[in-house]
């Protein structure tokens, strides 16, 4: 496999974001300070001197040292004549805010998954799925029946996968050239932010995401509110189980056929094929296994690393898809967060 693009290209910018995100105190910090104003107050005031950052505090005096210590230490601000100030480096990362509030919320809400249950998910992976926080919040069954209580359910992962695409798909843009495509099928396309953010780059493209129903009622608001309704349009059912529309010239999968054991993965491999029109293109772009190297594993990769045991190396997708069929199929390395593989292959 190739590592393709370059890999210092203004798409990849958003992983800045990374370095505030390192260890779990100084995250969790980095949060406070969201909610409780102290961001909003240092991007307005530069610098902000101690007595405003006072005034406006909702706590006592050592709770306000102790946050600007830890937003010190994670190089968020500088201490100024008794004031503070954002640093120019994470300045710079808050142009990717929704992107930081998204991914301190997702560790937040699985840290106790690494606390209380880490040795489960080593030892005893049934077990961790049955009580893990991560399968909790990850409740696809809930996606099928619309009611208000799996509207909200959905909606809370929807916004955390849709923020992740977000800045993913460009990256994706920038190495596939998919001006030459005009029906596309995203396969658990959720909100539809990738097949809009394909929308947005060729005028000339339609899209169809193909996800569960509760999904395609929050993905058709989400779409709508980019201004992209009569391009981008949601098929709601079951991608292993419900029929698939045919004809499309492109049938993407992005960051969905981890969720699913070799066996589904490779009936959707097969189904999509079916999807296609001859000569029509399969793309994948896909999350491939962590590697655990030198240093300390950031504390914003832990749902990652609670799901180590879903990613595959692009490899198996090159051979099922030589087994179902298709022409031969090449996979470029994409370096982001995690190791990405981009995988094209054509019926």
């Amino acid at each position: 496999m190739t590592t393709g693009g370059n890999e210092r290209a203004p798409e990849r910018e958003y992983l800045c974001v990374e370095a505030f995100l390192a260890t779990p105190a100084e995250a969790r910090a980095l949060r406070a300070a969201i909610e409780l104003g102290v961001i909003d107050l240092l991007a307005r005031s530069a610098p902000c001197d101690l007595a405003t950052l006072q005034a406006a505090w909702r706590g006592d005096y050592r709770g306000l040292e102790l946050l600007l210590s830890l937003l010190a230490v994670n190089g968020v601000i500088e201490r100024r004549d008794g004031g503070a100030v954002l640093t120019e480096a994470f300045a710079r990362a808050l142009r990717f805010r929704d992107l930081i509030e998204a991914k301190l919320h997702f560790a937040d809400a699985l840290a106790g998954d690494l606390a209380d249950r880490f040795t489960l998910l080593l030892a005893d992976p049934d077990g961790f799925q049955r009580d893990s926080r991560l399968f909790e919040l990850f409740r696809y069954d809930l996606a099928c029946q619309r009611s208000p209580e799996n509207l909200a359910a959905t909606r809370r992962w929807v916004a955390l996968t849709t923020a992740l695409t977000r800045y993913e798909g460009p990256v994706c843009l920038s190495r596939y050239d998919f001006s030459r495509h005009r029906r596309v099928l995203d396969v658990g396309g959720n909100s539809g932010e990738f097949a809009a953010t394909i929308c947005r780059r060729h005028a000339r493209v339609e899209g169809v995401v193909f996800d569960l129903p509760v999904v395609c009622d929050i993905g058709r608001d989400h779409v709508e509110g980019l201004g992209l309704s009569g391009r981008v349009s949601f098929l709601p059912g079951d991608a292993l189980a419900d029929p698939w529309p045919g004809g499309f010239d492109l049938v993407i999968f992005k960051s969905m056929l981890h969720d699913w054991p070799d066996s589904h993965a490779r009936a959707l491999l097969a189904r999509a094929r079916q999807a296609l029109a001859p000569g029509g293109t399969l793309l994948i772009f896909e999350r491939s296994p962590i590697a655990i190297g030198p240093g300390a594993v950031p504390y914003s990769l832990l749902p990652m690393l609670l799901l180590f045991r879903s990613f595959r190396g692009p490899g198996w997708y090159v051979d099922t898809c030589a087994d179902l069929g298709f022409a031969p199929a090449t996979a470029v390395r994409v370096e982001l967060e995690t190791p990405f593989f981009l995988l094209t292959a054509s019926r």
